[in-house]
């Protein structure tokens, strides 16, 4: 008579490679966006009136390809961790609420520490209080949650095209001297030494959370979207939705190209800077179809041979992504600021994207290094401790339970996983 598995054993699940792969993926694009907010004033503004042709051209690239994709991306992979966490917390037979409540706040305060001494733009205290909405739909039907995502998506693309109307209408285009002549105190700020740069990130948080307010219904259908997903346990078994991703890929990519070339064109031209609202509208409705075929494009990639040493590099980053975030914004900030080298508008766009992709290659080898040797980065084993109430052990097989997999023999619920999900 065969022995039947401890309880604690057969209970204990399996990692989800996916949402490392694509969180460590969405590392890359956020990094390629901060880091032209960080290194000068213009970026989205068409450039300052000495820009070169290549920077105009690489911030134009960026902005069609890149721009607000990867953090819907991040907030879709955040949204759909909710649901781990849920499952990790009925598993331990603990409140949820407590555990979501110490999470948020001690997201919030990195968030705000972060946005103080670092970067105004930060995403932290957006995704804490965002996260308290998400808690009360964490009973919604699926599909219920998608048309609530959906409805914000489409009333915020039609509030920003109203506005752009009305702004076309009422206002002339920005020159680029009178762009020089606001910028000027900011870049002298920025050039100063800590305490002016300090100073200058708390006189532009307030701009930053009126542009985070802009882009709430945004996030908040990101994680409307990735909670539906979770739900539905989308990502355990990628193999499962391959054709469903073909389909994702082929009408999601046209459509968020075209999108994407379209809010390039309002930012940067060859429409004049009072398209920004307009392109924004469009940029609303089309990026999260060029984000889903961004994500299946890699996940399909990822299960082929020569594509699998591609997520064995990811994977290890996103598992520390929010440690790899944080020091993104370090970096940038020892580069660009009076912090250190005090390279601020000094640097062409070009060379601040080049200057990217070498940090990010570095995060990409020394998170492998790091995790070699522990189960968490540094600010993971911390938001472990602060959710769960105590410190995590650092070493082992398993991971943080907003990156874990799901629970390994649960059957898929019926009707499978929504189309285009």
């Amino acid at each position: 008579m065969s022995t039947p598995p401890r309880p604690d054993t057969a209970a204990t699940p399996t990692r989800i490679g996916a949402i490392d792969v694509l969180r460590g993926f969405a590392l890359l694009g956020i990094l390629l966006v901060n880091a032209q907010l960080m290194a000068g004033p213009y970026a989205g503004l068409g450039g300052g009136s000495g820009a070169s042709a290549v920077d105009q051209g690489a911030a134009w690239v960026v902005t069609a390809l890149v721009a607000t994709k990867f953090y819907l991306l991040f907030s879709f992979l955040f949204g759909y961790s909710f649901t781990l966490q849920q499952r990790s917390a009925e598993r331990a037979a603990a409140a949820f609420a407590p555990r979501h409540l110490r999470r948020s706040a001690v997201l919030f305060f990195l968030g705000l520490a972060h946005a103080v001494l670092l970067y105004p733009g930060d995403i932290l205290m957006p995704y804490a209080v965002l996260g308290l909405v998400l808690y009360a739909f964490r009973t919604a039907h699926p599909r219920t949650v998608l048309r609530v995502a959906a409805g914000l998506l489409g009333a915020v693309a039609v509030l920003l095209l109203a506005y752009g109307l009305l702004f076309i209408s009422t206002t002339e285009p920005v020159r680029p001297e009178d762009l020089a002549a606001v910028a000027s105190d900011t870049v002298a700020t920025y050039r100063g030494g800590p305490r002016s740069v300090i100073t200058a990130n708390v006189r532009l948080l307030p701009h930053a959370l009126a542009g985070n307010l802009l882009a709430a219904a945004e996030l908040l259908a990101a994680f409307l979207t990735g909670l539906a997903a979770g739900r539905w346990r989308a990502l355990a078994d990628p193999d499962r939705h391959r054709a469903r991703m073909k389909r994702i890929i082929r009408r999601g990519l046209p459509i968020g190209l075209v999108g994407g070339v379209f809010m390039a064109v309002c930012s940067y031209g060859p429409l004049d800077n009072r398209w920004f609202y307009i392109g924004r509208a469009a940029g609303v409705l089309t990026a999260p179809a060029l984000t889903a075929a961004y994500a299946c494009g890699l996940l399909l990639l990822v299960r082929t041979r020569a594509g699998r040493r591609i997520g064995d590099a990811l994977a290890p980053a996103g598992r520390m992504s929010l440690t790899n975030y944080l020091t993104q914004s370090l970096v940038l900030a020892l580069v660009f600021t009076g912090y250190g080298l005090g390279l601020y508008d000094r640097v062409g766009t070009a060379v601040v994207l080049a200057g990217c992709l070498v940090l990010y290659a570095a995060q990409l080898a020394l998170s492998v290094l790091l995790l070699r040797h522990t189960r968490y980065g540094p600010v993971e084993f911390l938001l472990r401790g602060a959710t769960r109430g105590r410190l995590p052990r650092t070493h082992g097989a398993t991971a943080d339970d907003s990156r874990r997999a799901e629970d390994a023999p649960a059957a898929p619920r019926p009707g499978g996983v929504p189309r285009g999900s």
